[in-house]
């Protein structure tokens, strides 16, 4: 039997790993990839697909599925008149120009004054160099924030949320942002 004559690099080159699966194991590899494609394509189609999912829950936060509690004192705890309320708070979509100033305010009140925090797509804020959150205390009840970010970049564009919050209940308030470039 005659043999042709190889190079080392030749011989190299075929003894590499994934070189030497068989004819029929890579049609079965094909054949398998398909098959996973085409489910996943189906199930995409029919909404499966993790993208595709929109929360279903409508509730409010403590309150039960029925709308009522089931005893009086419940409802006291959790209807409290001393529990924290957001009362005045920016306008919810908010377009900035990119090197301006963000400001967003929120006023709270409630017995014990309310804690405010800061969350920008879920995640809490905390003061940097060009980010600064100013608090003022307003009677014995009432606390005013504000945050501003100065100067604003394509980063800050997100949901920015106010969440004011005592030992009776938490309110919450979103500011959807967005940036627009101004050409001069």
């Amino acid at each position: 039997m005659y043999q042709v004559p190889t190079s080392s690099v030749q011989e190299h080159f075929y003894s590499l790993p994934f070189l030497s699966i068989n004819y029929k194991m890579g049609l079965r590899m094909l054949l398998l990839l398909t098959i996973l494609l085409v489910i996943g394509s189906y199930a995409q189609r029919r909404g499966g697909g993790r993208g595709n999912r929109r929360s279903k829950s409508k509730m409010q936060i403590g309150l039960p599925v029925t709308g009522k509690y089931r005893d009086p004192e419940s409802d006291r705890y959790y209807n409290n008149n001393n529990g924290a309320k957001i009362i005045t708070a920016s306008h919810f979509d908010y377009e900035y120009v990119l090197g301006h100033k963000i400001a967003f305010i929120c006023v709270a009140r409630g017995s014990p004054r309310p804690h405010i925090t800061w969350f920008k797509d879920g995640v809490e804020l905390f003061s940097h160099l060009y980010f600064h959150v100013h608090e003022w205390p307003m009677g014995k009840d009432k606390v005013k924030s504000k945050l501003e970010i100065d100067p604003a970049t394509q980063m800050d564009a997100g949901v920015y949320e106010c969440t004011a919050d005592n030992m009776y209940s938490i309110d919450r308030r979103s500011f959807k942002t967005d940036f627009s470039i101004v050409f001069d």
